[in-house]
């Protein structure tokens, strides 16, 4: 498997998940500092290794009047403070070829959205970067083509690549996760991370807004652990009914802690 360093996170961890978690998208400092000082804190006192995550702008909206962002440098500086007061290290997306130089000035991972994991460009810029590349698994893929969309990212010399699972889509509003998915992404030789709030989603489903079934979240996060995951991945808002953007499946901030928690204690169970 392949293992490197993200900051001070290791991926995969040796005994411990690794956690990309943040807002969907960047809404303001306030917001975004303070879902970092709450992650920062739970690292302290558990030890919970953490990758800030927030996205710049959302460029794949379900509709035209969908918030997509604050400005892109305002947005970026908020995701590079983040990085230098909490000694911690950030992802966000990034959706064309020119954004990549600019992004990954601020941050320490680049993401490749689901609906772009097969553009070449994208994913070779990406890897051009020299940062690590999480490449989100299209809704439209099977588990096994993400070696290829890998490919692509390690071609540059670069292999510093995580492969995420966040459902597959299964008829209209629908997606379900097919947890075979996570050992035959893990073959790839790359860490796998489990998205456990897109997956989630039920596309396009609400009135131009997406839904969710985040009752579901906790059983679906128990599973990707037990079939073997790396690192989990949770988008978490201080007041998810009032986020601007996945507002049906963002984690509440009060409820992380727990839900981290339990994870990790079930990864130990299994690893024992």
């Amino acid at each position: 498997m392949q293992k490197f360093s993200i900051g001070a996170v290791t991926v995969p961890g040796d005994s411990s998940l690794f956690f990309i978690a943040g807002p969907c998208v960047i809404e303001g400092d306030e917001m975004a500092f303070e879902v970092a000082s709450a992650l920062h804190a739970l690292r302290e006192s558990d030890g919970i290794p953490f990758v800030f995550k927030g996205s710049f702008r959302k460029a794949n909206r379900s509709s035209a009047s969908s918030f997509t962002g604050i400005g892109d440098k305002a947005a970026l500086e908020i995701l590079g403070e983040i990085r230098e007061r909490f000694d911690m290290p950030v992802l966000t997306d990034v959706h064309e070829t020119h954004e990549v130089d600019r992004a990954a000035q601020y941050v320490d991972v680049l993401q490749i959205p689901a609906f772009l994991s097969r553009q070449s460009d994208l994913l070779t810029a990406a890897g051009k970067s020299g940062l690590s590349v999480n490449i989100k698994k299209g809704q439209f893929m099977a588990p096994e083509d993400m070696e290829m969309a890998a490919e692509k990212v390690a071609c540059t010399g670069n292999a510093r690549i995580m492969l995420t699972e966040r459902g597959t889509t299964f008829g209209y509003h629908n997606l379900v996760v097919d947890f075979r998915g996570i050992p035959k992404m893990a073959g790839t030789g790359y860490p796998v991370v489990y998205d456990a709030t897109h997956s989630l989603q039920l596309p396009s489903a609400g009135k131009k807004v997406s839904g969710g079934e985040r009752e579901f979240l906790l059983p679906m996060a128990r599973a990707a652990v037990a079939a073997g995951v790396h690192g989990l991945f949770f988008e978490v808002h201080p007041d998810p009914e009032n986020a601007m953007s996945d507002a049906a499946t963002q984690v509440s901030l009060k409820d992380f802690p727990r839900i981290v928690l339990q994870l990790q204690k079930l990864h130990a169970c299994i690893r024992n």
